[in-house]
């Protein structure tokens, strides 16, 4: 732990350094993942250990954190409120919307394995009468099960981001899934408020109004989003108040696993720990 560190702005995240062995770093955003980045880096995320840990520093500093941002996990939650009580909660915006993702890839999944089993039932009935199986091809030259496979990309990208290749595939795919075309519009959306809005009431209300379209669709996909988005949602509108991101968290991360990777992995954990601390604290 580095208390010299501290700043007004930290973020909590988790990482794994080795074999799956996970630890909970506390980072600094005003150090832009340099030298004074680092608060602490703590193995494991039971919330109990942690906390226990982290007021081993002194309140007069530990109070001086006025926002600190995370990801969606309870353990987080209690971490920050135990550690940092005078500090403003924030939900990261990405894994908001990544769980909106995961939620149109999920039904997207869901068409293509429908799309394997009915090629299979065709390639039975081919064999089972001596005839040759051939495929239905599109114009684009995408089999059904290939044109599942191939639109994972798009899913992910605005409309104003896909190629012309891209934009024939996407009309393709909402012809014969409507509902995926809801679902990608309903994720667009709720990436639409976090990029328009700037003011907690009116991104309450907005989420609101978004809440009630996932509510009409139906989509169980959908739901459960909207539940977890529900169940956090004073930590998610105070992103509305400065726009505060995990993005430096998930930054220094990846600075971790390019070191890692550099050295063709961690075989001696404290010394990996040593190295970091010296160059990022």
């Amino acid at each position: 732990m580095f208390p010299e560190n501290i700043g007004p702005h930290l973020s909590i995240d988790e990482t794994s350094l080795s074999q799956g062995e996970l630890y909970t770093i506390v980072t600094n955003k005003q150090a832009k993942g340099k030298k004074g980045a680092i608060v602490a880096i703590l193995k494991g995320i039971d919330a109990d250990k942690i906390i226990e840990r982290l007021k081993t520093i002194k309140e007069s500093k530990r109070f001086t954190v006025r926002e600190i941002t995370i990801d969606m996990s309870p353990t987080m939650v209690k971490i920050a409120k135990k550690s940092f009580p005078k500090a403003t909660i924030v939900t990261d915006r990405f894994h908001v919307q990544q769980l909106a993702y995961d939620a149109v890839q999920e039904m997207r999944i869901a068409y293509r394995w429908e799309a394997i089993e009915q090629e299979n039932k065709e390639i039975e009935l081919a064999k089972s009468t001596k005839k040759k199986y051939i495929p239905d091809v599109f114009e684009n030259g995408d089999t059904l099960k290939q044109l599942l496979a191939r639109s994972r990309y798009i899913l992910f990208k605005r409309e104003s981001k896909w190629t012309p290749s891209q934009h024939r595939r996407a009309e393709l795919l909402f012809k014969y899934y409507p509902d995926l075309e809801l679902a990608y519009n309903l994720a667009m959306k709720l990436g639409e408020i976090y990029n328009t809005v700037k003011d907690k009431g009116v991104g309450f209300t907005r989420l609101a109004k978004w809440y009630d379209e996932v509510e009409r669709s139906g989509f169980k996909s959908f739901g459960t989003v909207s539940r977890s988005i529900q169940n956090n949602y004073q930590y998610i509108l105070n992103f509305f108040e400065n726009r505060n991101t995990n993005a430096s968290a998930e930054s220094f991360n990846a600075k971790i696993k390019a070191f890692r990777s550099q050295f063709r992995g961690v075989r001696d954990i404290p010394f990996f720990l040593f190295r970091l601390s010296k160059i990022y604290a």
